[in-house]
């Protein structure tokens, strides 16, 4: 009688949800993936869930179980209080390791795709170098065949003003990922992907666009004051206007690479240490 309340129930709250809404339910609130990436990480979130629903189901069960089985009635006598059961002991020991395992082993099949060359036959069709740093990001496009193949352009962004990463559909393409400050993390939640970007250390990862519009991208790594609004957008466009844009940006004299600071170390508006020790000494008293 309980369980078909609550499947009525929760039949009854389904129809009253939008189409986005009973998706989102049916995903478990995982947005719709927008790369060809997107559903093998996707396929695994799925699979996280049910095993998790099936623990859950077998544990709560037994509790059930022993509350209802042995409960104490009123002329029982106190069973009698083992110090401990061998085989019980060896099961709740051996059953999480193995479970642990194999969450280990479909993860890492999973990420070992995931982080897979672009193409096996080849260079990826664009690479472009991401750079995070206190408080915005630079999108590079470099030597894209869209322009003439030598030609690199940027786009630089503020935190009054976040910058757009333009992406072709169907084309495959390299995200190198570079900070000259603190680590950050280049995350855009329709991706169901994210990277950390570490200062001295060159991340990068590929995948092809499938699904045209306009995505959602931050940071997730707590990176200082304006952490908050280091925010970014990335559109998925035909062929034809991610060349116009990278057209655009040449005309506006954005050529060259925008990486930030020259060294790990170096941030804009702080003058360098040995430098400014130098002036120090050599001042006048």
């Amino acid at each position: 009688m309980g369980i078909a309340t609550v499947a009525a129930s929760s039949l009854l709250l389904m129809g009253g949800c939008s189409d986005k809404e009973q998706e989102s339910l049916r995903r478990l609130a995982q947005p719709v993936g927008i790369t060809d990436r997107a559903p093998g990480i996707h396929h695994l979130w799925m699979g996280a869930w049910l095993a998790a629903i099936l623990v859950g189901i077998l544990v709560w069960g037994l509790i059930g179980y022993a509350c209802i089985k042995f409960r104490r009635r009123r002329d029982d006598e106190i069973p009698v209080q083992t110090r401990y059961n061998l085989p019980i002991e060896i099961l709740y020991t051996v059953a999480p390791i193995i479970m642990v395992l194999v969450f280990f082993f479909f993860t890492v099949t999973e990420q070992n795709k995931v982080l897979a060359a672009a193409s096996e036959t080849g260079p990826p069709d664009h690479v472009v170098t991401v750079v995070g740093q206190q408080w915005s990001w630079a999108f590079n496009y470099d030597q894209d065949s869209a322009l003439d193949g030598k030609t690199t352009v940027h786009e630089v962004g503020t935190t009054a003003e976040p910058p757009t990463l333009w992406l072709p559909i169907g084309k495959s393409v390299e995200l190198k990922l570079r900070s000259p400050d603190v680590i950050h993390s280049f995350w855009v939640p329709a991706f169901l992907f994210k990277m950390d970007v570490i200062p001295g250390k060159d991340n990068h990862f590929s995948f092809t666009p499938t699904r045209l519009g306009t995505y959602r991208g931050r940071c997730a790594e707590l990176c200082g004051t304006y952490h908050s609004r280091m925010l970014f957008d990335v559109k998925v466009v035909s062929e034809s206007d991610y060349a116009a844009h990278l057209r655009r940006l040449q005309q506006e004299g954005n050529t060259g690479a925008a990486l930030g600071g020259s060294e790990v170390n170096q941030q804009n508006g702080l003058v360098n240490q040995e430098e400014d020790l130098d002036s120090v000494k050599g001042a006048t008293p």
